[in-house]
């Protein structure tokens, strides 16, 4: 690389972040206060965040955040749709496996696990006050718009049933020209059934757009009404059947308040392993093309640019990813804004202005990870250190043999020299004010 050019992409990258040390002096409990907010370069503990769930309405993929329709305690319609923001090693989980945002359907109901803005002076979304949990809102509803926006875990309904354990037991249906309710309790999936007197009873619709899945079969309503399974019409009992169900919400008949929507039964085991199957393999050629995100532990400085660099891989992937980091590997190497995007590069594309090394080191840490982590820290010598590779910073990487493509446009920041932090887009001024 061309002295001059290196200088300029070296400025870029100094003009996108806060340097280190004022990263690193975020403190994660502000003063005289019990308020808790993450802190760079430490994965937050799962119990300090605060959990809700709701319906997703609006995602902005690029930059990691969206809009989701929280539930409170009063008419579910009537909640204004609430901003958040993935933190940079948040992870998403839908049907039981990693996702990206851009994998998952408007209207899918989540279970939202997050905090308040690590550093709100740089957050992606509106800032809001942060006791905003405990207020009521226009409609007197409380909860139903938290401060805590900035996620470390969001999951569809059966990756928040596997991961707890639970499983939801089908009670009673009534149907009615292919449309209807189901009677169901999530409760844990050891409980014999209906053997849990403490699971509250839930009432879902359900109607022909509902996919039913058995091993590798995907049915129809009227596929169960021919095997005798459900009733052409009219009411039966189910028995407490263990299903995992797709949650969704609609606009529902009756005024009724909250009532949500079934958009997937899977029936067995085999069939959710198939679903989740299917969402890995679309997840790993997501990472292969934009690199696995890992956190700066710590850099060696040598001489004339020369660094050698420890950094802890993000977790939430599946485990042939984490499998193709070996000693010995070059790897390529890009600093990465918060949302992940590449700072490095632009439309010459991340590979070229990446920085290169060798993999010196890849060890597993002992124990259980923290949510976020993978407990795989890996070592590797460069002999280009950037501004984006500085102890707290976030890059990305990938080994040599995988692909070589360039980012969509939305997907990077441009390195044209005259970057600025709000350049990023669009603003959190596209999230109404309500």
């Amino acid at each position: 690389m061309k002295l001059p050019l290196l200088v300029a992409f070296l400025c870029v990258l100094t003009a996108v972040a806060p340097a280190a040390g004022e990263e690193s002096s975020t403190k994660n409990k502000e003063p005289g206060t019990g308020i808790f907010r993450p802190e760079a370069g430490k994965f937050p503990p799962l119990e300090k965040a605060h959990s809700y769930r709701g319906e997703l309405v609006f995602v902005d993929h690029a930059n990691r955040r969206g809009s989701i329709r929280v539930q409170g305690n009063g008419v579910f319609r009537r909640n204004e749709p609430q901003p958040f923001a993935m933190l940079p090693y948040g992870m998403v989980r839908y049907h039981g496996a990693p996702a990206d945002l851009r994998d998952i359907p408007l209207g899918t109901v989540l279970h939202v696990r997050a905090f308040l803005p690590p550093d709100p002076k740089i957050s992606s979304v509106p800032v809001l006050p942060v006791d905003n949990k405990e207020k009521r809102s226009s409609y007197g509803d409380i909860g139903a718009a938290p401060a805590e926006n900035h996620v470390l875990l969001l999951e569809d309904e059966p990756s928040h049933c596997q991961r707890g354990g639970l499983v939801w037991r089908l009670k009673e249906l009534e149907l009615k020209n292919n449309e209807g309710t189901i009677v169901a309790t999530r409760e844990p999936k050891a409980d014999s059934a209906g053997g849990n007197s403490k699971a509250s009873e839930e009432t879902l619709t359900f109607d022909a757009a509902t996919r039913i899945w058995r091993g590798r079969e995907c049915l129809e309503i009227a596929d169960l009404i021919a095997e005798g399974a459900w009733p052409a019409s009219g009411k039966k009992s189910l028995d407490g059947q263990a299903v995992l169900l797709g949650v969704t919400w609609k606009p529902t008949l009756g005024g009724v308040f909250t009532r949500f929507h079934i958009s997937d039964i899977w029936l067995d085991d085999a069939a959710m392993q198939r679903a989740a199957k299917n969402q890995t393999e679309r997840h790993k050629a997501f990472i292969h093309s934009r690199w696995m995100p890992a956190w700066v532990y710590s850099v060696e400085y040598g001489k004339f640019g020369r660094a050698t660099v420890t950094a802890t891989l993000f977790g939430g992937m599946d485990a042939s990813l984490y499998d193709d980091f070996k000693k010995d590997l070059q790897v390529f190497v890009n600093g990465v804004e918060n949302t992940l995007k590449h700072t490095e590069g632009g439309t010459a594309g991340p590979t070229q202005m990446a920085s290169r090394g060798t993999l010196l080191d890849v060890t597993k840490t002992p124990g259980d990870a923290p949510l976020g982590s993978s407990g795989i820290q890996i070592r590797f010598e460069t002999d280009l250190i950037t501004e984006g590779i500085r102890p707290t910073r976030i890059i990305r990487i990938r080994p040599a043999d995988w692909p070589d493509v360039h980012m969509p446009r939305e997907e990077y920041l441009n390195s044209g020299g005259n970057f600025s932090h709000e350049d990023r887009f669009p603003t959190p001024d596209i999230f109404p004010k309500y």
